[in-house]
């Protein structure tokens, strides 16, 4: 039988230009069988208009809000392990295309409400499914009036006392400002990288909220923390309730920030069963909240984002926190880089936001104005000092951000404090097998050791049941790769780190699945033991001689036994994308070849930077430069309408 016959991504009956393009893994076979049905529902047999209704439902299966037909036979790419020419596949001309669709009836033509219903939306040469169209619409409008609209009264003697007594030891960062700009504005965004303050940033405005509803004689605000994730709403949570045990605050105050819960964006809309899109709360049944605080906005995708924000009310506070420079939603949309938009570089407010902002301050606001009639800059402000991890990560980290790639190769070079590059292509499967051991044991030494030297810890502390010590050496390190598989994958690396365990730690080989110290990774969220997809735990021997699953809950240690764990992995090695909103001690990356399409500026962004004190970086330059200079590019208009003065 013919191979491509047993292909799920092939459709056999994929009939004029959609089969080229289905044979060159353009398009998948869900993408052909659906533009097939509504080109048969609306009677059209024209191959191009086909065309184009497939490319527009493959877009968000790749994170585009839309497709452009004038520039997609340029920016078009596939995942593929042999090179692919997709220039010379038989694309449409661009003008004779769009006007074939306009002539179709699937899609509605222009940019406003006055087009009739269609599946798609054809906005130019831009094309939507008309679901992203409306739901982009929507939340730059109301985002837009977010940011127009104005606060509650605010006290500013109360704010500039908060501030001077809050953020003592700040000197010239920008945490009061982002801090200020929350309080004095309905919308606002603290953006920044890891260690930046951006968590502690969230206690403080929470706590400037609460003085000033106290010194008002108001009741205090109803508060929500929020985050995509579970995982990434219970580290939200800690950093709350560790920063308000530090804080200069009244104690009843600070007994209302100990008592917040973070939940999960679903959970806080109230998730339907059954239903990816649909909650209990939207528009005509709004949150109750006063105050909504979201966490690693940067992976909040276009759809759910529109569904918070409508539910969000109209005189409610909302404050997005993450770093924009990360990886995005695996959903269609790039909400937080279009949010934050030019303001990335340097704050984009009008004069009077930034003259009331030093004045509450005390502080100089450098800050440029942003297009005429455009308020969202107003409570932007990207945090820039890093206090988390060394000097030398953090200039790669900010070469990589933006985009200078021979700046990122100077410092790889000089091998700063913190930073170690190995220069190799060290997943090439052309290496032979009776070369690989001494590959690995020359330039590989760094990787080897750090993985062994932790494991070897983690397992004795373990064997010892002494949970805290395991998890602290299991955080000292960790291997990242951006495939899940192939050479350059983390399964594949999870072997090699096995195989090196096996050949120099006593027991290891014959200590079975639920040996001491085998590293855990929760896969799914269980929400009846409160561990969530992304959580990291350790197996540790009990006093009655079996085994015990313990992860770190708000400082504290939880067991479990194995049997009630459900879906878990082990975790030596993980992929860049799983260890966003964590850091190791030690992060050693193996960057794939530089072909590899997910290869990009953010996910080595993201793998920098979940080092804290030593980077490992493992890759060719070729690798970094491609890297670099390739930024994840997703087709959005988001920004153009938050931005533009065309609204």
């Amino acid at each position: 039988m013919n191979e491509d016959a047993l292909d799920v991504r092939r459709a056999r009956a994929a009939p004029g230009l959609l089969r080229p393009f289905n044979d060159a893994g353009v398009l998948a076979a869900a993408d052909v069988h659906v533009a097939r049905r509504l080109c048969e529902l609306a009677g059209c047999d024209d191959p191009a208009v086909a065309l184009a209704v497939a490319l527009a439902v493959r877009a968000p299966r790749l994170g585009h809000v839309y497709v452009d037909l004038a520039r997609v036979r340029d920016t078009v790419a596939v995942e593929s392990e042999e090179p692919v020419d997709l220039s010379a596949l038989p694309w449409p001309e661009a003008d004779g295309w769009i006007a074939a669709l306009a002539r179709s009836g699937l899609a509605g033509a222009g940019d406003d409400d006055a087009a009739p219903d269609r599946p798609l939306r054809l906005a130019g040469p831009r094309v939507y499914l008309d679901r992203y169209w409306r739901e982009e619409r929507r939340l730059a409008a109301d985002l837009r009036a977010f940011a127009a609209g104005t606060p509650a009264a605010v006290r500013d003697d109360v704010l500039a006392a908060g501030i001077a007594r809050l953020f003592v030891d700040d000197d010239d960062g920008r945490q009061p400002l982002a801090a200020a700009a929350a309080v004095l504005q309905r919308f606002a965004v603290v953006a920044g990288g890891p260690g930046t303050g951006k968590t502690t940033t969230v206690a403080r405005i929470v706590a400037l909220l609460g003085e000033q509803a106290e010194a008002a004689g108001a009741p205090a605000p109803l508060v929500a923390l929020a985050a995509p994730t579970g995982k990434a709403a219970a580290r939200l949570e800690e950093a709350v309730h560790e920063e308000a045990r530090r804080l200069d605050v009244a104690a009843p105050l600070r007994d209302r920030l100990l008592a917040l819960e973070a939940s999960t964006l679903h959970r806080l809309l109230g998730w339907r069963p059954g239903s990816h899109s649909r909650f209990r709360h939207h528009r005509g049944n709004r949150l109750p909240h006063d105050v909504v605080v979201v966490d690693e906005t940067s992976m909040v995708a276009l759809s759910l984002m529109a569904r918070l924000v409508e539910a969000v009310r109209p005189d409610a506070r909302l404050v997005l926190v993450g770093d924009p420079g990360q990886l995005t939603s695996i959903e269609a949309g790039a909400v937080l880089g279009d949010v934050v938009g030019p303001a990335t570089d340097r704050p984009r407010m009008r004069p009077a936001a930034r003259e009331r902002l030093a004045a509450v301050t005390g502080r100089d606001v450098a800050a440029t104005d942003p297009p005429a009639g455009v308020a969202l800059g107003d409570g932007i402000v990207v945090l820039d000092r890093v206090h988390r991890y060394g000097e030398g990560i953090a200039r790669l980290a900010r070469a990589v951000r933006r985009g200078d790639a021979d700046t990122a190769l100077a410092v790889l070079a000089e091998a700063p404090p913190g930073v170690r590059w190995i220069a190799a292509d060290v997943g090439a499967p052309a290496v032979p097998d009776a070369v690989r051991p001494q590959l690995f044991d020359d330039v590989l030494a760094p990787v080897r050791e750090g993985a062994v030297a932790a494991a070897r810890v983690a397992i004795a502390a373990a064997r010892e049941g002494d949970a805290p010590r395991a998890l602290t050496a299991l955080d000292g390190f960790r291997l990242l790769c951006a495939h899940r598989r192939g050479p350059h994958g983390a399964a594949t690396w999870m072997d090699r780190v096995e195989g090196w365990l096996a050949t120099e730690l006593d027991g290891f080989a014959t200590a079975g699945e639920w040996y001491a110290g085998r590293p855990l990774l929760v896969t799914e969220n269980d929400y009846g033991l409160r561990l969530y997809n992304g959580d990291t735990g350790v197996v540790v021997a009990t006093e009655a001689g079996g085994a015990a699953a313990a992860f770190e809950r708000r400082g504290a240690i939880v067991r479990f036994s194995p049997s009630r764990l459900g879906a878990v992995e082990t975790v030596y090695a993980m992929t860049v994308h799983k260890s966003q909103g964590s850091q190791f001690g030690t992060a050693a990356v193996l960057l794939p070849p530089p072909a590899s399409p997910i290869l990009t500026r953010e996910l080595l962004y993201t793998a920098i930077t979940r080092a804290r004190e030593l980077l490992v970086l493992a890759g060719t330059e070729e690798a970094v430069r491609t890297a670099i200079a390739r930024p994840a590019a997703r087709a959005s208009g988001l920004r153009d309408r938050l931005w533009s003065t065309i609204g």
